[in-house]
């Protein structure tokens, strides 16, 4: 399916809804925070091992195209390996964002930019750009497996990472679920108890009675 068909259904869900749809997704771990809170990011991997050197982050960046995301595996090391100039760039080439299993720094100057860019550490010690690490190749990300060519999708709640497969298979599922959720919200503005919307007491009772149950929205 086309990507930009994919990223426009993408950008009405959230990383929750598509976690619902799928339990078994692979999501980066909480370490991986978003630097811009208010922002969604939606995009195709464009994987960059990087060890503290950002030479071949800078690779990557120049061979990345329109939508993708540059996904960096600094192995945890706390060292700056981007900030705003290559954010700027990334923006400039508009590319979907960066995310990076390392350090990020000139956060008040990203955060100006408004460009998604996810980290783990915020620090103002750059790394080197002495050695050259492979790009486009699988690499682990956030404590998941990411390969190039995966779809990604961001917001304040974390990461997710699916292939293209893997998400066509729930977008339907997905979007019921937050049309769903909000029909739930509405009807609690308008003083409806949340209880009374889910199957709760019946649910609990078999849970007790150690029988089969799902949790569902009954409206």
């Amino acid at each position: 399916m086309d990507f930009k068909i994919l990223k426009k259904r993408l950008y009405k869900l959230d990383t929750a809804c598509i976690c619902d749809a799928n339990k078994n997704l692979r999501v980066m771990d909480p370490g991986i925070k978003p630097i811009n809170q208010g922002l969604k990011m939606t995009g195709i991997a464009h994987t960059v091992h990087s060890k503290g050197d950002f030479l071949a982050v800078i690779k990557g960046l120049y061979d990345a195209g329109e939508d993708e995301v540059l996904v960096i595996d600094a192995e945890g090391k706390k060292i700056a390996i981007a900030g705003e100039l290559f954010s700027m760039e990334a923006s400039r080439k508009k590319l979907g964002g960066i995310i990076i299993d390392g350090g990020c720094r000139d956060v008040k100057q990203v955060q100006r930019i408004r460009f998604p860019v996810y980290a783990r550490y915020i620090t103002p010690l750059a790394g080197t750009a002495s050695n050259i690490f492979k790009t486009q190749t699988k690499i682990t990300c956030g404590g998941v497996d990411v390969s190039s060519g995966d779809i990604i999708f961001g917001d304040d709640d974390g990461v997710v990472v699916m292939s293209e497969e893997e998400l066509i298979g729930i977008l339907d599922l997905a979007e019921n679920i937050q049309k769903k959720e909000e029909k739930v919200l509405s009807q609690i503005e308008d003083g409806k108890s949340l209880i009374d919307m889910l199957n709760f007491f019946d649910h609990y009772e078999k849970i007790s009675e150690q029988q089969e149950s799902i949790l569902i929205f009954t409206v």
